[in-house]
């Protein structure tokens, strides 16, 4: 079957979503909730400019530094969008014994550029508990204070937030999520840094990743549920819910394990999600295909507000991994080939964060003719379709007619689906020639494609 970014679901309860969807998405407005990573373990980036350029051309809203690079963090000054700057695991073991140590870093990486280069959060280390280091885990919560107080000194307490990040290795057990816990030996110490976090009202991020999750365990369904594609869906017999997604999974076995331990209050981060476009030989699932699946098919349901099973009506805020791909980065081939876009700006594939989908040359706004269905161009192959038909149903389309049962799912192949979804979003928007164009895999026609009993709107 043609694979459709979200599980069947009673019209009814889709209309106000994408009504509202598609009205947000014509605003071409950046989304708060939707961030992006970008490394620089690379010799290929472009300039600092460029990129701020490139993202001004998106729907991100916010951007996550690994360090504190001051070119990055000026070029992103007067955008609007929010920055979150990292220190070191290295800059651990001195934050936390030297309260002047911390007062400096901030002088150094935050004063300069707030609030014209919109700092929102500092994250203290990465992954700092997966090292087993117990000295440096020790000295985590400390290294965390001791930036808050500086914070509060500089007169930005409460306005800079202070965090960390850490692995889904930090829980024990998260299938089903209603089960989720962390692991025994980091209680004591997540103890701590979540009443740290509690009291200053900072996330509490993780990085799940569901490409990992079918790495270990590589069969087809389990790929559809990673890939937020149609699926039986998985009951948790704790709850009686039946999840749909992986990542809806992993994130509420977050949040289950931050309630298990009383910090309800918690707000949960996603730091790092994404899913490679190319790998070994041996790394199954690293196609453009399933990266593009991904990542498309995460913002939609991002966008959907409808959140997770037991964090619904919001959207957690989603850093997607990453930018661009980081050419120098050691081990398997997929940890270089993360990126959104290339070093060039443009895209690897589209995951629908361009503010318009249109390639229509600037100032051109000249309305389509009258009498005209958009339908893909011949010859256009299954992937660019596929792609085309998780950017319509991802954007505010109602794609239920095409679903198992619908009026339109027959005949079920790729190029019909496609066909009727990329029609009723061009029909449900402003008509400009750029709206039936699907990086080029579209077209207008006059022959009306309606067919016994599926019928395609027409303007």
């Amino acid at each position: 079957m043609a694979s459709l970014p979200q599980p069947p679901k009673p019209v009814s309860m889709l209309l106000p979503i994408f009504l509202a969807l598609s009205q947000m998405l014509h605003s071409a407005s950046s989304q708060s909730f939707i961030g992006v990573n970008y490394g620089q373990v690379a010799d290929n980036l472009p300039p600092p400019e460029a990129t701020a350029k490139l993202l001004q051309s998106t729907t991100i809203g916010k951007v996550r530094l690994y360090g504190a690079d001051p070119a990055v963090i000026r070029a992103l000054s007067n955008t609007g969008i929010g920055i979150v700057i990292g220190a070191a695991n290295g800059d651990i073991p001195a934050l936390a014994t030297d309260p002047n140590v911390a007062a400096q870093w901030v002088s150094s990486n935050v004063l300069p550029f707030y609030p014209a280069s919109k700092i929102m959060l500092i994250t203290v280390g990465n992954e700092v508990l997966m090292t087993n280091d117990e000295a440096l885990t020790s000295q985590l919560l400390p290294a965390m204070q001791n930036m808050e107080r500086a914070l509060g000194a500089a007169g930005l307490g409460g306005k800079v937030k202070v965090s960390t990040v850490h692995s889904m290795s930090l829980l024990s057990q998260s299938d089903p999520p209603s089960s989720g816990r962390f692991h025994p030996s980091f209680e004591a110490t997540l103890k701590g840094l979540l009443e740290f976090q509690k009291e200053n009202g900072s996330p509490l991020a993780v990085n799940p990743y569901p490409f990992f999750a079918y790495q270990s365990d590589p069969r087809p369904e389990t790929l559809a549920f990673c890939l937020f594609q149609p699926n039986s869906g998985r009951l948790d017999s704790g709850t009686g819910i039946t999840y749909m997604n992986m990542f809806d999974a992993q994130v509420d076995a977050v949040r289950s394990a931050l309630n298990s331990m009383g910090f309800k209050d918690v707000e949960i981060m996603v730091a790092e999600t994404g899913w490679p476009y190319n790998g070994d030989s041996n790394e199954i699932g690293t196609t453009v295909e399933n990266a593009q699946a991904y990542n498309g098919n995460l913002i939609a349901h991002l966008r959907s507000m409808v959140g997770t099973p037991l964090m619904p009506g919001k959207s957690v805020d989603t850093f997607i991994f990453a930018l661009y791909d980081e050419n120098q980065k050691p081990g398997p081939a997929s940890e270089r080939s993360f990126g959104l876009f290339r070093p060039d700006l443009t895209i690897v594939y589209n995951s629908g964060l361009q503010k318009s989908i249109s390639q229509v040359p600037s100032g051109s706004t000249a309305p389509s003719p009258k009498g005209k269905w958009c339908v893909p161009r011949l010859g256009v192959g299954d992937s660019e379709l596929q792609a085309a038909l998780d950017y319509a149903c991802g954007h505010g389309v109602d794609c239920g007619p095409i679903q198992p049962g619908g009026a339109c799912f027959n005949p079920n192949t790729v190029a019909s689906h496609a066909a009727y979804a990329m029609n009723l979003y061009y029909q449900q928007s402003p008509k400009t020639l750029g709206d039936c164009d699907f990086t080029q895999s579209a077209m207008l026609t006059s022959k009306n494609p309606s067919y016994s009993g599926c019928l395609y709107p027409g303007n």
